[in-house]
């Protein structure tokens, strides 16, 4: 009995589907992870990727920096407010925040040098002229405070349609894929799908964060600004009962 031989060409005739699954395609990347996918991306993508990627860092760094200086300012404000609300008079918390620059601070020392511009007659003019020094100097320190949390509203609106631009150039360049390659084959364009989507998620994943971070900030900030309106207040009152300085009375009962 003779042996048959089957040559290999033979079985590639016999199977060429078989033979060409085989081979890898070296338009298919071999990396579909984020990581490989941002590597494989257009040049334009990838600088959209790295754009929300950057405006991420700057949410989370503002975030960070407001937190830390709203506590130590409110901690502040409180310890003035409540040295105001024990009936101390103007010249002891004068004494007591000289040389401060917190926003309490700022108030008592404004409110002194309206006094001792006024050589302390307290009249109505002078009452009008304090309350127009304390809304001066309310409205700066908010202002100073809510330095840089407005750039997290930007990119609360932005990030997501600079994602969609880049995932819009993205699917133009897979269609341009396809006219290329002549091909309806979805596992050629799939990939550069894949890109494109991808920088739709790093639009979301900036935009998200840095909207609930601005509401959080604003809702913080809009506190402090009561404590400085009560601080404020406390000035006021002390200025309409007359009490600029402690009265000699009440120093020789304590000695």
């Amino acid at each position: 009995m003779s042996a048959v031989v089957i040559s290999p060409i033979a079985v590639l005739a016999l199977f060429p589907q078989a033979a060409l699954a085989q081979q890898p395609n070296p338009l298919l990347p071999h990396n579909l992870s984020p990581w490989g996918m941002f590597l494989h991306a257009d040049i334009v993508v990838k600088t959209v990727m790295v754009g929300l990627a950057f405006a991420s860092l700057v949410t989370w760094t503002v975030w960070l920096a407001k937190t830390f200086e709203l506590q130590v300012a409110k901690r502040l404000a409180r310890r003035r407010l409540a040295m105001l609300e024990r009936g101390s008079s103007l010249s002891e918390a004068t004494q007591a925040c000289a040389k401060k620059r917190d926003a309490v601070a700022q108030l008592i020392l404004s409110t002194a040098r309206e006094a001792d511009l006024s050589n302390g007659i307290i009249d109505d003019g002078f009452k009008e002229r304090v309350s127009l020094r304390l809304e001066r100097v309310e409205a700066a320190m908010a202002r100073n405070l809510s330095r840089g949390v407005g750039i997290l509203a930007t990119i609360g609106a932005t990030a997501p349609f600079v994602g969609l631009f880049g995932t819009v150039w993205g699917i133009m360049n897979s269609f341009i894929g396809i006219s290329e390659s002549h091909t309806t084959n979805l596992a050629v364009v799939a990939p550069g799908i894949a890109e494109a989507l991808l920088a739709t998620a790093f639009g979301l994943v900036a935009a998200i964060p840095a909207v609930v971070i601005y509401n959080h900030l604003a809702r913080v900030i809009s506190g402090y600004r009561t404590l400085l309106g009560d601080a404020s207040a406390q000035l006021l009152l002390i200025i309409s009962r007359g009490q600029l300085r402690r009265p000699p009375a009440l120093s020789d009962a304590a000695e």
